[in-house]
């Protein structure tokens, strides 16, 4: 890599530091000094580390801070070979974190892809621009025409539409499965099933798999299948996907890896089984990040620790507040006791967010829905989640149904989902408990 110093040019390969500098001497004639310096790049051992430590320093190697805390932020679409030779050695080693065009990425890329693989123990991370990005290329990478896919009934609806909508046109068939289904998914299971995609928790009610039945099942049917998982909810972190055998975990990184909710980023951290075919897939379909967002989401990462905790402490008062309460009939957030896969939280994630829904004893009339919506202090009505603010969302059960292609819900009132954000918890419920005052 070479950087412009004033009136020296330096030259950064791996631990060698050169520096060339310029000045006119007395005599008029252009003087040069060459300084090469062995860098100590400082490798942190973060494996016996907690994951507060690993957050603050995965990604931060000198390599991409170059002297600062943060790493760089390097916009670049060409990037410059000083010879024929340090072309050909770019070219042989752009897979390996090499500079060599903007798509493959720069030094801020490669600071997050390195943090991400840290964090989820993965062989490589591409990076998206939004999650729906991440989720459409991974899924793409690993079929083709006459191939099928077995997907979670309680995806993302955009997940859903890809497969049916676009997918489908390209001869690439799509069937669901029940989310708490478990080892019964062989079942769905065809001699083409090429991926097998989860989400867990389920798309707004909140579902939890028992992964590795499911896992454990599809790889004594079908070996060869990628499994796949939208991990947004926690955040990679308080699920290791990879760890469970699962070959690509995806993240929106919109919601906790960005935090504030001011860009969109998406991420797919493989094993190393399938992290070649996903990169070169990603690549020749043009996916890249720019550097700007690439900087906000390794930032991010820094306090996604504690603003988790928050979440999960702020989720948990609130969710049980309502469990209690007359007007709600069922509270579904996983680590509620009684909330669908409830043990299987338990037993498999570390941690929860600060996302679940409820279910009203009734169904609102539009009037009560504009209500109840429509007068909120401190929740905001808005989609998307995982900010700091505390965001409100309502559906009618018949809405749900219609995003659920294997089947229907078992519910018939309003469906209320809530992110619940840094806010007091106190001011939170007296929040709540004003709608509810406006729909009794």
């Amino acid at each position: 890599m070479r950087l412009r110093i004033k009136k020296a040019t330096c030259f950064y390969f791996g631990k060698i530091f050169i520096c060339i500098t310029r000045r006119q001497g007395a005599d008029g004639y252009i003087h040069a000094s060459l300084d090469i310096q062995t860098v100590k790049i400082r490798k942190r051992n973060m494996t016996d580390k907690q994951l507060d430590t690993k957050l603050v320093n995965a990604g931060r190697s000198k390599k991409y801070t170059l002297g600062s805390v943060n790493s760089v932020i390097q916009r670049a679409s060409s990037l410059v070979f000083d010879t024929v030779e340090a072309k050909k050695h770019a070219t042989r080693n752009l897979a390996n974190g090499e500079l060599f065009y903007g798509r493959r990425g720069t030094l801020t890329h490669f600071s997050l892809q390195e943090a991400m693989c840290e964090l989820e123990g993965g062989a490589g991370c591409a990076l998206f621009p939004c999650g729906a990005a991440a989720v459409a290329n991974t899924i793409l990478a690993f079929v083709e025409q006459g191939d099928h896919i077995l997907m979670t009934n309680t995806a993302y609806e955009p997940s859903q539409d890809f497969c049916s909508k676009i997918l489908g046109k390209l001869g690439v068939t799509t069937s669901w499965f029940d989310p708490l289904i478990g080892a019964d998914i062989t079942q769905h299971i065809q001699p083409n099933t090429k991926v097998v995609f989860l989400e867990s928790p389920g798309s707004i009610t909140m579902e939890v798999h028992d992964i590795p039945s499911i896992v454990s099942a599809v790889r004594r049917v079908a070996p060869e299948a990628v499994i796949m998982i939208d991990n947004t909810w926690a955040a990679g972190v308080l699920f290791k996907a990879l760890e469970f055998d699962i070959d690509i975990s995806i993240q929106a990184g919109t919601k906790y890896l960005i935090g504030h909710s001011d860009a969109m980023v998406g991420t797919a951290v493989a094993n190393a089984r399938c992290w070649e075919q996903l990169r070169e897939n990603a690549y020749l379909m043009g996916q890249m990040l720019d550097a700007d967002t690439a900087y906000m989401t390794s930032r991010g990462l820094r306090t996604l620790g504690v603003r988790l905790r928050q979440h999960q402490e702020s989720s948990l008062k609130i969710a049980a507040w309502l469990a209690n309460h007359p007007q709600v009939a069922r509270v579904n957030h996983p680590a509620l006791p009684g909330s669908k896969g409830h043990a299987f939280w338990k037993r498999d994630f570390t941690g929860s967010s600060g996302l679940f829904s409820f279910v009203l004893n009734k169904k609102l009339t539009e009037a009560e829905l504009s209500a109840y919506l429509d007068n909120f202090s401190l929740f905001s009505m808005a989609y998307s989640w995982g900010g700091y603010e505390s965001l409100i969302i309502a559906n009618q059960p018949e809405q749900i149904a219609a995003i659920r292609p294997a089947g229907g819900v078992d519910f018939t009132g309003t469906l209320v989902r809530v992110h619940i954000g840094l806010e007091s918890v106190d001011d939170l419920i007296a929040d709540l408990a004003a709608g509810f005052a406006r729909i009794v």
